[in-house]
C-alpha cells in the first residue's frame, strides 16, 4: 500500500476510490490477456499483522501490544481496515471488465484442542475470525454471527447497498494454505487489554490435551506440515460458502538456508509434503466434489519472505544469494513435480556444484 494510506483515517475515506480507479486501469491496460483477477491478497494478514500485532507496515497497534508502535489501537483499527478492504473488493467488482475476479485468503484449519464444548466451539470461532471474517461478506454480505456476538459495536457494519454489492462478488476463490493449529478456548478477557487477537478468546496451540502434535516442524517456526488440513479446509469450504471454483493459490514448506547445500537441493521434505497435500486435495475433488481448479505451489523459486527475509527458502529452484549472478538451479522437488503432473521420470538425488 503507498505510505500515505498508512494514516487510518486517510485509509478509510481514500482506499476504495484509488482501489477502483487503480483495478479499472488494470482492466483497461491488461485486460487483453489477463483473464483471472485477484483483488486482496491475504487481507488477514495485512489487517491484523500491521494493525493489531504492529509487526508488519505500517507497524500500528496499541502500546501495551508492542512498544515499537507509535500509534493505533488494536481492538478497532483491524477491523476497520479489513472493512474497507472488503468494500474496496466490492469498488473493483462494480468496474468494467470482462474476466474472473476473486480475492485470495490466507487461514489456519482448526481442531479443538479437546472434546469439550467450548473448545469445539473455540475451533469453529477461530475459523470465523480468520476465515469467515471475510468469506462470509464476500459470500452472504454480512460478518459471522461470532464475530458481531464477541466483537460487537467495534466491528464495522454494512449498508444495505454495500452488503448488496459484496455478496456474491466472487467468480473464484483463492486459497493460501500451510498448517493446522489446535485451539483451546479461554475464558476471560482483560478489559485493559483489548485487541483482535484477545477476542478470539482462544490459544492457538501446536499441541493438544494429550499432548499430540498437530504435526512435524516445517522449516519456520510457525509452519507444521498438517497435510490432513487442506481437505477439511476445502469440504469445509464447499459446504459453508456455496462450493465457489478454487484455485490453491500457495501451499509450501520451507528449508532454513543453514543447512547442508546439497540438503537444501535434494529436499526430500518438500515432496513428502507435495505429495501428501496433493494426496488430500485430490480425496477433496475425488470423493466430496469439491471445485478446486488450480494448484500453485509456494514456490517456483526462493524468494524473500514478509517474517523471514532469505533467510528460509520455500522455493522449488534453488537462487544462489551470495553471487551477483543469482544462479537458479533445480531442487528434487521440482523435478519430483513435473514427473507428477507429466508423468515423467521422478526426482533422482543430485548436488550441483553451488558456485558460491
Amino acid at each position: 500500500m503507498p505510505t500515505s494510506t498508512h494514516s487510518i483515517l486517510n485509509f478509510v475515506s481514500v482506499l476504495r476510490d484509488d482501489f477502483r480507479d487503480y483495478a479499472e486501469l488494470c482492466f483497461e491496460r491488461f485486460g487483453d490477456r489477463v483473464k483471472h483477477w485477484i483483488t486482496l491478497n491475504e487481507p488477514w494478514t495485512y489487517a491484523v499483522w500491521g494493525y493489531d500485532y504492529g509487526e508488519n507496515a505500517p507497524g500500528r497497534c496499541s502500546l501495551w501490544k508492542n512498544r515499537a508502535c507509535k500509534a493505533g489501537n488494536s481492538a478497532v483499527e483491524p477491523y476497520i481496515v479489513a472493512h474497507h478492504q472488503l468494500l474496496s473488493h466490492a469498488a473493483a467488482v462494480d468496474g468494467q471488465q470482462k474476466g474472473l475476479l476473486g480475492a485470495t485468503l490466507v487461514t489456519w484449519w482448526t481442531e479443538p484442542y479437546s472434546s469439550k464444548t467450548a473448545d469445539i466451539d473455540a475451533a469453529k470461532r477461530v475459523l470465523d475470525f480468520i476465515y469467515g471474517w471475510f468469506l462470509d461478506p464476500l459470500t452472504y454480505g454480512d460478518y459471522p454471527r461470532t464475530m458481531r456476538d464477541y466483537v460487537k459495536d467495534r466491528l464495522p457494519k454494512f449498508t444495505k447497498t454495500q452488503s448488496e454489492m459484496l455478496r456474491g462478488s466472487l467468480d473464484f476463490l483463492g486459497l493460501n494454505y500451510y498448517s493446522s493449529r489446535y485451539v483451546k478456548h479461554v475464558e476471560t478477557q482483560d478489559p485493559w487489554r483489548i485487541s483482535y487477537t484477545s477476542d478470539l478468546h482462544a490459544d492457538l496451540l501446536y499441541e493438544n490435551w494429550e499432548g499430540q502434535s498437530i504435526g512435524p516442524g516445517g522449516g519456520v517456526e510457525w509452519l507444521r506440515i498438517a497435510p490432513f488440513g487442506i481437505r477439511y479446509l476445502l469440504n469445509y469450504t464447499k459446504d459453508n460458502y456455496k462450493n465457489p471454483p478454487i484455485f490453491i493459490t500457495e501451499n509450501g514448506v520451507a528449508s532454513d538456508d543453514s543447512e547442508q547445500y546439497c540438503d537444501i537441493i535434494n529436499d526430500t521434505i518438500r515432496i513428502e509434503f507435495y505429495e501428501s497435500h496433493i494426496g488430500n486435495v485430490s480425496k477433496a475433488i475425488k470423493e466430496y466434489n469439491v471445485s478446486v481448479e488450480g494448484f500453485l505451489a509456494w514456490s517456483s523459486v526462493d524468494t524473500f519472505e514478509w517474517s523471514s527475509g532469505y533467510t528460509v527458502r520455500f522455493g522449488l529452484a534453488y537462487i544462489d544469494f551470495y553471487r551477483k549472478n543469482l544462479t537458479r538451479i533445480p531442487k528434487s522437488s521440482l523435478e519430483w513435480l513435473k514427473g507428477k503432473l507429466l508423468g515423467g521420470d521422478s526426482a533422482s538425488e543430485n548436488c550441483p556444484p553451488s558456485f558460491t
